[in-house]
């Protein structure tokens, strides 16, 4: 029977306070032009948010506090969410309540910049004189010794801000930043975005009724988005715009200024080509680079379009299966070997992430001289970034959970090296000790994990099965919980204690088996699986959470076929609600939070990359809309939704629920009063939920 311990924090409550066990684990880091030291952030405790600034020698592994929010601020402070600096890593520039602090790398000494309240998104200039910063909608620079703060470029309309990423951008192609420093720090590369066309939505607070609704702007499939322009803007004054075919490419993906000048790449509405363009910093005018095309839609590599040192494109191109690193069009990575990010250019050299099994994620450096080799040895999921030779590498295994950082490096060579080595000891054992580890206090989950990997049916599907810890052989068979995300955002099934993990077995410790399966669409398995969800989301990615469940129920006894339920959030959720309406042979429950019902209703450049535009594809739209088979309904649901979510917007659930309410179809609908599209900021909030979707899953699942 499960074990419940009274003086422990429950796993649900730790997962909130730690803010998914993230608090107190290092992160964000830069390392110095010479690879001699890293900055990063990491809070004192993992149930501290107050995240502070720290440098680390790269060689000794000694740290320094370089900023802390409460002796900055004088009381309580939300901590340091990001923060940037120049080329030589000097000087460090951050927001904390609005206000534009400045540190001095060397000596730790911090000064805030007179500049307006509500400054964010600060961005020193390469030579570290100036500071960038976006207020009020206005792009503008200030000295970094406070003085001669001046407006680069200021918005000529209501619904006009320069230097952001709109909403398309940042919710959709990864792309979170809307302005570039020229490397000689004379000029800017700034987005200009007029978001007059998009419509307006709004997000209330039902429990506030004396509160007056957020409006924001919100491109929902088929309607318009922002215009977005770019600008090449002088601190001085002035500024020339960017010219290319915006009727046709409407999507700026991506952008940035290096040594060879500024670059962009903008995609169609539709998403099927991608241009890569250089842009002329005195006329505007631009150039191709490179054109990609794909039938159904060009994938969005995290880290691309880069240029290397000598000014070699990096990019991707998708062959025969493999999604393949590219060097000024010329694969460079083997058929088999699926790229998924690149981390960062450094000089010629490229590092990225890339997979050969889609539960390992690892490390690779590709240098022209020595082509490509992996860095990382541990089965896993790794990352990192690269500068000057020195390497922080962050490993996630399936042995431990969290992340281990360590900083690596360049062993050295030469003369000058042997000479410097002491005596008796072997290049190759120097070489084993060049790397420190940077700490971590982040808390360890409360629950150990007690999980089986397995691989099942023709099409080798990834799934996790978590059994209760204290399930025996011979006990009875247990109902059966399916808690995927199983969308093309995220994969759940890799070898790592990933923090959704210990959720998964909070469920089984209930007494549940917990099957977890990444099928159609899902990331890592190359670019022809991805794309089995073009044109209809839900039918393939449940056709294979059933062959999974079926075939994993062949093997493992402990799984009750006669007690399926399912639950999910956000494309999850969506999912969750499609396996009560399309195969209650199968599911027997079903728990859905934060879904969408009408697919019309999610954003442009995330919902048409899959359905198209709902004006040419209706037909696409309404197959996968919950709302046309609501009145099928013949198995317990129960609907989930934070009010304040402006992701997926609240009114999808409530025209869920009124659909099934016209159809006399009973369901339950718990409103999260505040919440927004991850409720796990409050722990009485996030633990009262997934209570209630126990005693929801126990009711309904008892013989």
């Amino acid at each position: 029977m499960p074990h419940h311990d009274d003086d422990k924090i429950s796993l649900p409550r730790q997962f909130a306070r730690t803010r998914r066990f993230t608090l107190g684990a290092p992160s964000a880091f830069t390392v110095s032009a010479d690879g001699s030291s890293v900055l990063f952030l990491r809070s004192r405790a993992g149930d501290d948010p107050a995240t502070c600034l720290w440098a680390m020698d790269a060689a000794s592994g000694e740290e320094r506090l370089l900023a802390d929010p409460a002796a900055l601020t004088g009381g309580d402070a939300h901590g340091i969410g990001s923060y940037a600096t120049d080329d030589a890593t000097t000087l460090a520039v951050f927001t904390l309540a609005g206000t534009l602090w400045a540190v001095d790398v060397a000596t730790g000494a911090a000064r805030p910049l007179p500049v307006p309240a509500g400054a964010r998104d600060p961005r020193p200039d390469p030579s570290g004189r100036l500071v960038a910063y976006l207020s009020g909608g206005a792009l503008r620079v200030i000295g970094a010794d406070g003085a001669d703060d001046r407006a680069v470029a200021e918005p000529d309309g209501p619904d006009v801000r320069f230097g952001v990423a709109e909403y398309a951008a940042s919710a959709s192609m990864g792309r979170t930043r809307g302005y570039w420093w020229s490397p000689d720090g004379a000029c800017l590369l700034t987005t200009r975005v007029d978001e007059s066309r998009v419509a307006l939505w709004h997000v209330g607070h039902p429990s506030e009724p004396a509160r007056p609704p957020r409006a924001v702007r919100y491109p929902a499939a088929g309607t318009a988005n922002a215009d977005v322009t770019l600008w090449i803007a002088r601190p001085d004054g002035g500024r020339v715009e960017v010219d290319w075919d915006r009727t046709a490419f409407e999507y700026v993906t991506a952008a940035g200024w290096d040594a060879h000048g500024p670059y962009l790449a903008v995609q169609s509405r539709d998403q099927r080509t991608v241009r890569v363009l250089a842009a002329d910093p005195d006329s505007g005018r631009t150039r191709l680079l490179a054109e990609q095309h794909d039938p159904r839609w060009v994938r969005l590599v995290p880290g691309t379009p880069a240029r290397t040192g000598s000014g070699r494109l990096v990019a991707h191109a998708d062959l025969d299966g493999t999604r393949r690193l590219t060097v000024d069009g010329v694969p460079v990575t083997p058929p088999g070997l699926q790229l998924e990010a690149v981390l960062g250019v450094d000089g010629d050299d490229v590092l990225f992430t890339a997979s050969d099994d889609p539960v390992q994620t690892h490390l690779w450096l590709h240098s022209p001289a020595t082509g490509i080799r992996r860095l990382s040895v541990t089965p896993g999921v790794h990352g990192g970034t690269r500068r000057a030779g020195t390497l922080v590498h962050v490993t996630r295994t399936a042995e431990h959970p969290g992340e281990r950082t360590r900083v690596e490096r360049r062993a050295p060579s030469g003369p000058e090296a042997a000479r410097a080595r002491p005596a008796g000891v072997e290049a190759a054992a120097l070489a084993a000790r060049a790397g420190v580890e940077v700490a971590s206090v982040a808390q360890r989950p409360v629950l150990g994990l007690r999980r089986l990997s397995l691989v099942t049916t023709e099409r080798r599907l990834r799934s996790h099965l978590h059994l209760p810890s204290w399930h025996r052989p011979g006990d009875p068979a247990l109902p059966v919980l399916l808690d995927p995300y199983a969308g093309p955002a995220a994969r759940r099934v890799t070898d790592e204690q990933a923090p959704m993990m210990f959720v998964s077995q909070w469920f089984a410790e209930q007494g549940f088996a917990v099957l977890v399966t990444d099928g159609a669409g899902t990331p890592g398995r190359g670019p022809d699986w991805e794309r089995e969800v073009h044109g209809d989301m839900f039918g393939p990615v449940l056709e294979d959470q059933v062959a999974a469940l079926h075939a994993v129920a062949a093997r493992h006894t402990e799984l009750d076929l006669r007690r399926v339920a399912m639950r999910g959030w956000s494309f999850a959720g969506t999912l969750a609600v499609m396996a009560v309406l399309r195969r209650p042979d199968v599911f027997h429950a079903a728990v859905a939070g934060a879904g969408v019902s009408d697919q019309r209703l999610y954003d442009t450049h995330w919902r048409e990359r899959f359905l198209g535009h709902p004006g040419r594809h209706p037909e696409r739209y309404d197959a996968c809309s919950t709302l046309v088979e609501a009145h099928t309904l013949a198995r317990p649901l129960q609907l989930i939704h934070g009010l304040s979510d402006d992701n997926v917007f609240p009114a999808g659930t409530l025209l869920l629920s009124s659909a099934l309410l016209a159809a006399g179809r009973p369901h339950e609908v718990l409103p999260l009063s505040g919440a927004s599209h991850a409720p796990t900021s409050d722990e009485d909030v996030f633990e009262g939920m997934l209570l209630l979707q126990l005693d929801f899953l126990h009711r309904h699942l008892t013989p």
